[in-house]
């Protein structure tokens, strides 16, 4: 899906001078996402695009605090880490 937001010229020029404004966009969405947990983990590293070490390190860099797993989440990780371990070569 794709989402359009109209953003005041002054400050869509603010904020490209701090790089690029929908990826800062995507990565405020994604943190709000993480802290009200609307989003999971799992969830935030493919909206950004990142491997969970990354999406770690990402969630950290702007101090948010990893939040407990629960079933569901862990469910996904061991599907994740299952679907890693039948593709690495042997």
């Amino acid at each position: 899906m794709e989402v359009t937001i109209q953003v005041p010229d002054d400050l869509a020029q603010r904020l490209s001078a701090e790089g690029d404004v929908s990826r800062q966009i995507l990565e405020a969405f994604a943190l709000e996402g993480y802290r009200n947990n609307s989003l999971t983990l799992l969830e935030v590293s493919q909206l950004l695009g990142l491997e969970r070490v990354e999406t770690e390190d990402f969630l950290g860099k702007h101090q948010v605090s990893l939040i407990d797993l629960d079933e569901a989440d862990l469910d996904r990780e061991v599907a994740a880490l299952k679907s890693l371990i039948s593709r690495k070569p042997r």
